[in-house]
């Protein structure tokens, strides 16, 4: 549930062979959806599997390829958006849903295409995009990210880096996550609502990954995400600025 806040500080450590399998765990921290003024905690699963020749199958970040041709970087996956429910509920990674959002109904999770490329103009410098295009539910709607990412220490135990991004939505994506429609309004109470396209979001990361030896790893995020223009003037948003955090340990096979 909460692979969305690890794959922010993108962080994986390349193998150094043909393959590597990275298994651990952890727990993450974030808001129970996009504006809510209450958080949610659950434990985060880490599988990932990489290879040398760019496939990789993880529960951070999907199942895909991703290669480098000088300072430009590219890859496409697999991955799932998850749910948001209209009332709170317990599940095996924590809760689901709110019930502040009782009579808006259900978004239901969907698959999504995965696309990035990047630009690393600097060894300590990198600039990125990454497009979630959803495969079914495409009501859920497209969001497009531009950020760049400062890595601020990389030494051989320690690496931190600072990401920033700015997201951007489509009028479908708008709709679902900030907008209240007149059928929703009637059974919410909440009052109708129709934000338009583009600028929604801006958040920040940073990750910090600490390796004890050869195989075992720490790494610890925190960050949070402020509601920009028509996400943060919707009914549903409570609190502007949602806070997030997690960490995972994992072992390098």
């Amino acid at each position: 549930m909460l692979a969305a806040l690890c794959l922010l500080g993108g962080s994986t450590v390349a193998a150094a062979g043909d393959a590597q399998l990275l298994v651990g765990g952890g727990l993450g921290v974030e808001a129970r959806y996009a504006g809510a003024n209450r958080n949610q905690a659950g434990p985060v699963l880490v599988l990932d599997y990489s290879h040398a020749s760019g496939f990789y199958a993880s529960t951070l970040r999907g199942l895909g390829y991703e290669d480098q041709d000088g300072p430009v970087s590219y890859g496409a996956a697999l991955g799932y958006r998850g749910e948001r429910r209209e009332k709170n509920e317990k599940s095996w990674f924590g809760n689901t849903g709110s019930e502040e959002l009782k009579g808006m109904g259900d978004i239901k999770g969907n698959a999504s295409a995965l696309l990035s490329v990047g630009f690393r103009p600097l060894s300590m410098l990198e600039l990125n995009l990454h497009a979630d295009l959803p495969l079914s539910r495409r009501e859920n709607g497209k969001t497009l990210h531009a950020g760049i990412t400062a890595h601020l220490l990389n030494r051989d135990s320690d690496h931190v880096s600072l990401a920033l991004a700015a997201g951007f939505a489509d009028s479908r994506h708008a709709q679902t996550y900030h907008g209240v429609t007149k059928q929703q309004a009637a059974a919410s109470g909440f009052k109708a609502y129709h934000p338009r396209a583009g600028l929604y979001e801006a958040s920040t990361m940073l990750t910090w990954e600490h390796s004890f030896n050869a195989r075992w790893s720490v790494t610890t995020l925190i960050g949070a995400t402020q509601l920009l223009r028509d996400a943060s003037r919707s009914p549903l948003t409570k609190r502007k600025t949602n806070p997030s955090g997690g960490f995972y340990v994992s072992y390098a096979y």
